[in-house]
């Protein structure tokens, strides 16, 4: 069974078709769904999505976009929902240097405290990187006891090396199917027993579906991608992702199989 480990279902851009999206997931083999809570608003719109539902899961964190919104409330704020058993990941966290939506120490700042709530809550963090990679390597040496997921993996080798050193978790989105894309190194080297897949939806529509929403009925493409690259059969990328998926993130995953 398929699962797919990131993807933003919260997004206004499934307003208007979300219970249909999560049943086209189900009909094409998706046994659960770990939605994303990237703000406090994402997070709690998310929480309130998933509700009592077994398929899904949710995360909660504060994106380096907006970084700046970290206040004195905040560490008290996602310490409660790290202890909802709904949620079942810390983040989206990390650094972009790209955007620069909020200033680079204040990045680095909430980054650090969010690393350490997530180990503290025996949860895995989720972590998004973007042009910064030596810092983010830098900020996961200094937490060797975070769980970390390498969030739509598409950075340096350096840092994979880094996340792979420390026994970390790589997820690959649909962007491994771009035409554009030149990291297979990257998943060749990723031990199996490490690698998670997700949509990262409604963004990145892995090919065949590029231009697109996409959405978590559409994970099996990244699946399938991998297991061209590394020349296992595509029943072994599924087997072996769901089970990486069920050991990092517990329980609801496994009771979401049939």
């Amino acid at each position: 069974m398929l699962v797919d480990t990131h993807c933003h279902l919260a997004d206004p851009a499934y307003d208007a078709d979300r219970a249909e999206v999560v049943a086209r997931a189900i009909d094409a083999g998706i046994c659960h769904i770990v939605v994303i809570g990237e703000s406090r608003t994402a997070a709690e719109r998310a929480l309130e999505l998933a509700g009592d539902d077994p398929h899904l899961s949710t995360t909660a964190g504060i994106h380096p976009h907006v970084a700046a919104d970290w206040d004195e409330h905040s560490a008290d704020w996602l310490r409660a929902r790290l202890s909802d058993p709904r949620v079942v990941a810390a983040g989206e966290m990390g650094l972009d240097y790209h955007y620069d939506h909020a200033p680079r120490a204040v990045q680095r700042r909430v980054f650090d405290v969010q690393l350490d709530l997530a180990r503290r809550s025996g949860k895995a963090a989720v972590i998004h990187a973007r042009d910064a990679d030596a810092d983010v390597a830098a900020a996961l040496d200094a937490h060797p006891r975070t769980v970390a997921i390498l969030h739509s993996f598409s950075s340096g080798m350096a840092l994979l090396r880094v996340g792979l050193r420390l026994g970390h978790y790589v997820s690959f989105s649909g962007m491994i199917t771009f035409r554009n894309w030149v990291l297979d190194e990257a998943i060749r080297e990723t031990p199996l027993d490490r690698i998670l897949i997700e949509t990262d939806g409604p963004y990145l529509a892995p090919v065949p579906h590029r231009g697109k929403r996409n959405e978590p009925a559409f994970v099996g493409h990244v699946a399938e991608r991998v297991a061209a690259v590394t020349g296992l059969p595509v029943e072994e990328i599924v087997s072996a992702t769901a089970a990486n998926a069920a050991r990092v993130f517990g329980p609801r995953i496994v009771a979401a199989r049939p």
